[in-house]
């Protein structure tokens, strides 16, 4: 269950919390003006309009669309003669400050208790694309974009239910950036919900670059090599997630959503596998599975075959290894991390570069220098070949962070079977089983449904069954409602 540590928070770090006085606007119109030139340390696009001697409006000129000004705010001002149609209507000095960075413009009277507030923000905002990380050949091509209203309306889009819940935050003392968190009222556990906004609590930082940074404050383990939160751009796999009882978070400004608790198969599972008939979506599990095991062990294993273990190969195979080996000079170990390391290189390279130039430098780039190593006897061909396989099984994962992660673990464990040959693997193997069984994401075990076992939530895991036989929702999350449908195939026992 949820570890608490140290003191306790001093509240959420929201909207209204961030108002620490309250003071009401000044009778003279000038006094509110030099507060509020003051507040905003006489930026130059804070434009003051003077409608009168009495009336002024206020708005940044960089956050406000100047159509709506004019077709909308001073339309009502100037239609008003007592009471003024505005969205909100604002008693607290202090707050007026808040409300011109969010884009609003302030209209102060001389003699007004309040200052009216016009939403008048500029919505700039790129078209809904595919995410060109999460591909998929069946369903929805719709990714978030960095527009938090939008993403939440790809959501909604999704669930059309009441009971689907939205809780705005600010986080970033100066930069001030708005965060939603969203999940199912009465599916999310309660107890998981409190303990992510007191984890919030804690988050009092100047700024929010984007979600990795609110995702390394809340997680259960920063030093884990695992991530433990779920990093998507798609909708349907947070509508998806949010039906099984989890919460997803999005910043303003970011389109990527993050969903918690989450456990280890999720990094390999894609909306394909629902979309496509059971025995494929297990077939592509699968091959995903075997992807994870190639890239983490394969390097490893050929270095300690050939370096200990000859004896466990063919004859044959054995004489074509001796081929290929005995005019390298350097032992089996340099040559799997020079290799691995060189890949890295290329992939960073071609992932910062424009794209017509990236793919000259993937394709250019690792054939000659593929080529130029083994002329030169520096590396062998049998580890070009073993370095290439490993590439390519841990892009086939279908989340980049775990690629990322796995590939990064091999490195140790090649380590380890250079000293101690195949036990040097077993063991390198258990202690990250170990570290995966131990670990937890918001209370949830992350090796869930394995570890601890849970057979009957084993059909969606490696291998997934008709989603007829998905009766309950999985534990792991703790939702207030088990069940998740009835039983959709019950009209073949009427026949």
């Amino acid at each position: 269950m949820f570890k608490r540590k140290g003191v306790k928070g001093n509240g959420l770090n929201t909207y209204e919390n961030l108002q620490q006085e309250e003071k009401s606007l000044f009778p003279k119109l000038a006094d509110n003006i030099f507060f509020v030139q003051n507040s905003l340390v006489h930026t130059e696009d804070l434009i003051i309009h003077h409608l009168s001697e009495t009336d002024t409006l206020f708005f940044i000129e960089s956050l406000v669309d100047s159509k709506e000004i004019s077709d909308k705010v001073l339309t009502r001002i100037m239609a008003s003669d007592n009471e003024i149609i505005c969205d909100i209507k604002i008693t607290n000095l202090y707050e007026i400050t808040n409300f011109l960075i969010e884009g609003y413009a302030i209209f102060i009277s001389e003699g007004r208790t309040y200052a009216a507030a016009f939403n008048s923000a500029a919505q700039e905002k790129r078209a809904i694309q595919e995410p060109l990380s999460e591909k998929i050949l069946k369903g929805s091509h719709e990714g978030f974009i960095e527009n938090l209203e939008t993403n939440i309306l790809l959501v909604r889009k999704y669930i059309k239910n009441p009971k689907l819940m939205v809780r705005y935050m600010t986080l970033g003392e100066r930069s001030r950036t708005k965060v939603a968190v969203i999940y199912i009222e009465d599916l999310a556990n309660d107890d998981i919900i409190n303990e992510l906004f007191r984890r919030l609590s804690y988050a009092k930082v100047d700024y929010i670059q984007s979600p990795g940074h609110i995702q390394e404050f809340i997680e259960d383990e920063t030093y884990s090599p695992f991530p433990q939160m779920l990093n998507t751009e798609r909708p349907d796999r947070v509508v998806a997630n949010l039906m099984e009882g989890r919460f997803a978070i999005i910043a303003d400004g970011s389109p990527t959503a993050m969903i918690a608790p989450i456990n280890f198969f999720a990094f390999i599972q894609t909306p394909d596998d629902y979309n496509n008939r059971w025995l494929i979506g297990s077939f592509l599990t699968l091959f995903r599975v075997m992807s994870l095991m190639i890239a983490i062990g394969l390097p490893s294993l050929y270095i300690a075959v050939v370096s200990f273990h000859y004896e466990i190969i063919p004859f044959e195979l054995v004489l074509a290894l001796k081929g290929t080996l005995e005019f390298v000079p350097v032992p089996p170990i340099v040559e799997a991390v020079s290799m691995l390391i060189i890949l890295e290189l290329l992939s960073e390279a071609a992932t910062r570069l424009p794209s017509p130039i990236a793919q000259t430098i993937g394709v250019v780039g690792g054939l000659v220098i593929g080529t130029a190593v083994v002329e030169a006897n520096l590396v062998s061909n049998s580890m070009v070949v073993v370095v290439a396989l490993t590439a390519v099984a841990s892009y086939a994962l279908p989340i980049t962070e775990m690629g990322t992660t796995i590939r990064l673990l091999s490195f140790p464990l090649m380590v380890a079977s250079s000293l101690f040959g195949l036990v040097g693997i077993v063991f390198g193997l258990m202690v990250i089983l170990l570290h995966l069984c131990k670990l937890e994401s918001f209370g949830t075990p992350y090796f869930t449904p394995l570890a601890p076992f849970r057979l009957s939530e084993n059909k969606d895991t490696i291998i997934r069954l008709p989603l007829g036989q998905f009766i309950k929702r999985p534990s792991g999350p703790r939702p207030k409602d088990s069940v998740r449908t009835g039983h959709p195939r019950g009209w073949k026992r009427d026949e």
